[in-house]
C-alpha cells in the first residue's frame, strides 16, 4: 500500500462515506438490506425477479444439484420483451435507448420505440434465414447499435447468441464458430479504430474458409464505399437491404427461465477457450437488479459503461441490465485517445455522461496523460464512478476520485467473471464507506467466503493471503460450459469439491471490517488489460512458429495493463534469434488469437528452467521478470539454467 501514501491530501487509513445528499436519493440506502438478504436468499432473489415480467411464473425458486443450479424452474419470459416492450406502454417509449458516437464523430440516437423496431426487424430477418430457436448465432461486429440489436433479436426469437470481439484474429472467430457450431454469421465491412478501418469481413471470410457451419453471412454496411468487400454470392447478404424486406411486428418467444441466452468464451488454462453458456431467468435477474443497485439508475441518467460488447461486462452493463432498467445507454466506437487523450472527457461534457463505468488499465493510462486533458472538459454531470475488470491500484482510485469525480462521485469497484454472469462484490453507492481499492462486500445474497488451500475459512483482519469462493449458488452463474460439462466441474468445482465451493481462480483477503481485497489470478491465466489470457493460450500460439522448439509465458507486473506478457522461447536447432524474429513472433501471436494477446517482452533461451519431472518453473520465470530475488530452486533439474536466463533478461531489460 505504500503508493497510497504518495497521493497529495490522502491521509493514511482515510475512506470515503457517500455524502448525505447522495444517500438520501439512493435507490439503496436501507443497510438492512444485506440481513434480508442473507436470512432467506432464495426469497430475496425471487423478490428481484418478480421486478421482470414473466408469461408464466415460476414454480421453484432455485434447484441445487452440485454443481449444477437451475433458477425459477417453470417459469417463462423473454430478455427483448424485458429489455424492451415493457418499456413501450409508458414514457420510455419515447425516451432515448442508445446514444451513439463512433470514432469518426458520426452520431445516432435510438429512442425505445426505434430500437424495439430495429430488434424485431431483424428477428423477421434472422426467420427468414432459417435461424430458429436454440440455432446458435456468431455476432463479429464493431462497438455499434447494430451490436445490441443483434444479440436482442436473438434472445427475442430464442437463438443462443456467441459474440466474438471485434479484436480477435480470424482463427479465434473460427475457432468459436467451430466450437459452438453456429448457423450464422453477422460481421460488418469493416470498423474504426485509432483512425483506421479493421476489416471485420476479411477476418470473417478467413475464418469460415473451407469446412464451416456457417451457412449464411449477414453484413452490416459500416464503412463509406463497400464496393471493395468481398460478397460471396448464396451465401452473404446485406444488413440494410434485409433489413428494407423486413416485417416491424415480431412476437417475442416465451423462454422457459433455463433455456440458452448465450455462450461466451474465455480463456481456459488449457489453451482452449472456454464456451460459458448464461441462461435465461436467472441471467437476466441478476444483471437487472445489479445494475439498478449499484449504479443507482435512474430515469434522467445517461449512462457509459465503456466495455465492448465482445466481452461480458458489454452483455451485462451495456446491453442487458440497463436496457431491462429503461436506461440511456452511450455507446462509443473508437480508442480513448483518438483523436486526442481527452476523448472521454469530451463525450461526458457533450452528452451529460452521469454514470461512467471503466477499467483500471484505462485510468491508468489517463493518469499517465496528465491531469490537463480532463481538466479540459465539465464533467460536473458525473455522479457515480465504477471499475471494472481488475483489482483497481489505490493510487489510480483516488486519482478518478479526485481528477474525474471531482471528489463528489461514489466510486464502485467490482469484482465478477464471464462465469458470474453479474457483478458479486461491489460497493452499493448511497450505502457503502468505501476504501481505496477494496471491491467491499457481497452484493445482498451473493455468499462469499476466504479460505485456505483445504477450504476452511480464514479469519478476518488477517494478512494472510487466501482464495475467494462463493458458497452458494446465485441467479446469474454459469450453468456449465457448452459441450463440456467434465471441464465446467473440473475448472470451478473440483478444487473445493467437499464443501460444494465454487473456485474462480482469484486470491483475496478480507480486513477487519469485513471488506474484500482482490489480488488477482492464482492459476494460469494472466489479467491483461482486464481481460484474461490464458498462459497455454499464448505459448500454443507461439510453438505453432516453425522457429519454436518450446515457449514458456508468464504475466509480469504492468504500470498501465496491471499485466504485460512476457514469453520466454527456446528455438529449434539451427534458428538464430534476431530482434526481426522477435518481432515476428509477436506477430505471429497476434495473429493467432489477437491484439491483445500479443506478448510485450520476447526473451530468447537455450534452456527453460524446469523440475526434474520436466516442469517449467513458471514461478521463478516470473521472479525473473519483474526483477525479484529467486524463490526455491532446489526442486529445478539444473539451478544454473535460471541464473544464466535471470542474468540475461537484467542485461535486455
Amino acid at each position: 500500500m505504500a503508493e497510497i501514501e504518495k497521493v497529495e491530501g490522502y491521509r493514511a487509513g482515510q475512506t470515503f462515506p457517500p455524502s448525505p445528499e447522495f444517500t438520501a436519493q439512493a435507490n439503496v440506502r436501507d443497510p438492512h438490506i444485506y440481513d434480508e438478504a442473507a436470512a432467506n436468499p432464495e426469497a430475496w432473489w425471487a423478490k428481484r425477479a418478480g421486478e421482470l415480467r414473466w408469461t408464466q411464473p415460476w414454480t421453484k425458486i432455485c434447484e441445487w444439484n452440485p454443481p449444477h443450479a437451475k433458477w425459477f424452474l417453470g417459469g417463462r419470459l423473454n430478455v427483448a420483451d424485458n429489455c424492451l416492450d415493457r418499456h413501450l406502454a409508458g414514457p420510455r417509449r419515447n425516451k432515448a435507448a442508445i446514444i451513439f458516437e463512433g470514432e469518426p464523430g458520426d452520431t445516432r440516437v435510438l429512442t425505445y420505440w426505434d430500437l424495439h423496431r430495429e430488434v424485431c426487424k431483424f428477428a423477421n430477418v434472422l426467420l427468414s434465414q432459417g435461424v430458429r430457436k436454440g440455432d446458435r448465432v456468431t455476432i463479429y461486429l464493431p462497438m455499434i447499435p447494430e451490436a445490441a440489436i443483434a444479440m436482442l433479436a436473438c434472445a427475442r426469437i430464442g437463438a443462443v447468441h456467441t459474440v466474438v470481439f471485434g479484436g480477435f484474429s480470424a482463427d479465434s472467430l473460427r475457432e468459436r464458430i467451430g466450437d459452438s457450431q453456429s448457423k450464422l454469421l453477422i460481421t460488418a465491412d469493416g470498423g474504426w479504430r485509432r483512425g483506421n478501418v479493421v476489416r471485420l469481413k476479411d477476418a470473417a471470410d478467413a475464418a469460415i474458409e473451407g469446412e464451416t457451419t456457417i451457412e449464411k453471412v449477414i453484413v452490416y454496411n459500416r464503412m463509406e464505399d463497400p464496393r471493395h468487400v468481398h460478397m460471396e454470392p448464396g451465401r452473404d447478404l446485406w444488413w440494410h437491404r434485409l433489413m428494407e424486406e423486413a416485417g416491424a411486428s415480431s412476437e417475442a418467444e416465451p423462454m422457459d427461465s433455463e433455456d440458452p441466452l448465450y455462450i461466451l468464451y474465455t480463456s481456459g488454462s488449457t489453451g482452449k477457450p472456454k464456451g460459458i453458456l448464461h441462461t435465461t431467468g436467472g441471467y437476466l435477474t441478476g444483471v437487472t437488479a445489479t445494475t439498478k443497485d449499484i449504479f443507482d439508475i435512474k430515469e434522467e441518467d445517461v449512462y457509459w459503461c465503456t466495455a465492448d460488447v465482445g466481452w461480458v461486462t458489454g452483455h451485462s452493463y451495456v446491453v442487458y441490465g440497463p436496457l431491462a432498467n429503461g436506461a440511456t445507454v452511450f455507446m462509443y466506437e473508437g480508442a480513448p485517445d483518438w483523436p486526442q487523450r481527452d476523448r472521454f472527457w469530451a463525450l461526458i461534457e457533450k452528452y451529460g455522461i452521469t454514470i461512467l463505468y471503466t477499467a483500471p488499465t484505462a485510468i491508468r493510462a489517463f493518469m499517465k496523460w496528465g491531469t490537463d486533458w480532463p481538466a479540459k472538459h465539465d464533467m460536473s454531470t458525473l455522479r457515480v464512478l465504477g471499475s471494472v475488470g481488475e483489482p483497481i491500484n489505490p493510487e489510480a482510485w483516488l486519482w478518478y476520485h479526485r481528477h474525474i469525480g471531482g471528489e463528489r462521485c461514489p466510486i464502485v469497484d467490482t469484482w465478477w467473471q464471464t462465469e458470474t454472469g453479474a457483478i458479486m462484490i461491489t460497493p452499493l453507492p448511497g450505502l457503502s464507506t468505501t476504501k481505496p481499492a477494496s471491491a467491499s462486500r457481497p452484493f445482498p445474497g451473493i455468499a462469499a467466503e476466504v479460505v485456505d488451500e483445504q477450504g476452511s475459512p480464514l479469519p478476518q483482519g488477517t494478512d494472510q493471503t487466501g482464495i475467494l469462493v462463493i458458497t452458494r449458488p446465485w441467479p446469474s452463474m454459469l450453468r456449465t460450459l457448452w459441450g463440456d460439462d467434465e471441464r465446467y466441474r473440473k475448472v470451478y468445482w473440483s478444487k473445493f469439491e467437499a464443501q460444494g465451493y465454487y473456485f474462480p481462480g482469484d486470491g483475496a483477503r478480507r480486513d477487519e471490517d469485513g471488506d474484500y481485497w482482490l489480488l488477482g489470478r492464482v492459476d494460469d491465466i494472466m489479467l491483461v488489460a482486464g481481460h484474461n489470457i490464458s498462459t497455454m493460450e499464448v505459448e500454443s500460439a507461439l510453438v505453432d512458429h516453425p522457429s519454436v522448439a518450446e515457449a514458456a509465458v508468464i504475466g509480469r507486473v504492468h504500470e498501465i495493463k496491471g499485466q504485460a506478457i512476457a514469453a520466454f522461447v527456446t528455438l529449434k536447432e539451427g534458428v538464430t534469434h534476431t530482434s526481426e524474429l522477435a518481432g515476428e513472433l509477436k506477430s505471429h501471436v497476434a495473429k493467432k488469437i489477437g491484439a491483445i494477446s500479443r506478448p510485450d517482452d520476447i526473451l530468447f533461451t537455450a534452456e527453460l528452467p524446469k523440475t526434474r519431472s520436466g516442469k517449467i518453473m513458471r514461478r521463478l520465470l516470473r521472479d525473473i521478470a519483474e526483477g525479484r530475488a529467486l524463490g526455491d530452486t532446489t526442486t529445478l533439474a539444473d539451478p544454473s539454467v535460471v541464473a544464466s536466463l535471470k542474468e540475461k533478461y537484467s542485461e535486455e531489460g
